[in-house]
């Protein structure tokens, strides 16, 4: 029989817990509907990579995806559409304001 204690886990011989690196990948684990719109859906799927990336590879995933997202919206107001309403025209000024009897 043996006095040594067998290793468990993942902590170093010290007995302190290994500190975590705030910076490494860490997936959110959020969840991503589809909407129906290839466009927005494409961004949703790009944001799943920010999952595999440390924190400073972030910003570039979520600057695509506002860029595609913004695209998308641009799209939809350049596309064509019923004609808008046409302005009611304005009264003619009197000119008798600046006449005098």
């Amino acid at each position: 029989m043996s006095d040594a204690v067998p290793e468990t886990g993942p902590f170093p011989a010290d007995g302190r817990e290994p500190e975590a690196d705030p910076s490494a990948p860490a997936p959110l684990d959020v969840p991503r509907v589809p909407t129906g719109r290839a466009e927005v859906d494409a961004g949703l799927e790009r944001l799943a990579d920010a999952d595999h990336l440390a924190t400073d590879g972030h910003l570039e995933v979520y600057e695509d995806v506002h860029r595609g997202l913004r695209d998308a919206l641009t799209a939809l107001d350049a596309r064509p559409g019923p004609p808008a309403p046409p302005v009611p025209a304005r009264p003619a000024p009197s000119s008798t304001h600046g006449n005098r009897s």
